[in-house]
């Protein structure tokens, strides 16, 4: 198995372990957990194969996906309430899934496009999508809509493993670059509140300023005819 079928893999299975831990923050039965962690493992994925035209997709071609999807969401419904934190240990997971569906994404697309830029894009989909799905189907604020950076590390991961892997170096080592640097980011962000400024809207300028600027006309003095 080389690294980056074990980081497919990983992918899958801690999304899907993301997935089944939402279940459980809404009280679900087994076929709630079985259908969230299925849709947040191979959610990511199944967007990159569409996007890419590679069909069948890949959990259509090798079951064994699905199945891990599965066997997590019994292990989580059985274990779920040994956790303390589940909010955290989801957060915690869906970094590590981030980590790794975001150099998996851009292997997928580098390999079908020779593209870097593609390869970053399909990186930061794969990695996002999953967990963007979970999140919508439980009622609950996106990943996304937080203020700690969660895109860009998935973005800077793929970015990683595009370069090391157009620079010609192995695809263990890009592949363990651009994994660390995804998880790295993504946990300071989650350790130290790191975030990218937000945009914040300016006032609107006055009536007198936009006379002033010659935008408006002032026309109080003028004849009325």
């Amino acid at each position: 198995m080389n690294a980056l079928t074990l980081l497919d893999l990983a992918g899958v299975a801690v999304f899907a372990a993301t997935g089944a831990l939402a279940a459980s923050r809404r009280q679900l039965d087994m076929i709630g957990f079985l259908f969230f962690a299925v849709v947040t493992g191979i959610g990511g994925g199944t967007l990159r194969d569409l996007i890419l035209g590679q069909a069948p997709v890949f959990w259509v071609r090798d079951p064994s996906y699905i199945l891990t999807c599965a066997a997590i969401a019994v292990v989580v419904y059985f274990t779920a309430h040994l956790v303390e934190s589940r909010y955290r240990w989801l957060l915690w997971l869906d970094a590590v899934g981030l980590a790794a569906y975001g150099v998996m994404g851009a292997a997928k697309g580098l390999a079908a496009t020779g593209s870097a830029t593609i390869a970053i894009v399909t990186g930061m989909l794969t990695a996002t999508f999953g967990g963007v799905a979970r999140d919508t189907l439980a009622g609950e604020p996106s990943v996304l809509m937080r203020p700690e950076i969660y895109v860009t590390a998935a973005m800077a991961g793929a970015a990683v493993f595009t370069a090391l892997g157009l620079s010609g170096a192995p695809v263990w080592l890009s592949a363990g670059c651009g994994f660390t640097t995804a998880l790295a980011v993504r946990g300071g962000a989650l350790i130290f509140g790191w975030r990218i400024p937000g945009y914040r809207p300016r006032p609107g300028r006055s009536e007198a300023e936009l006379k002033r600027e010659g935008v408006l006309r002032d026309d109080s003095g003028s004849d009325e005819r």
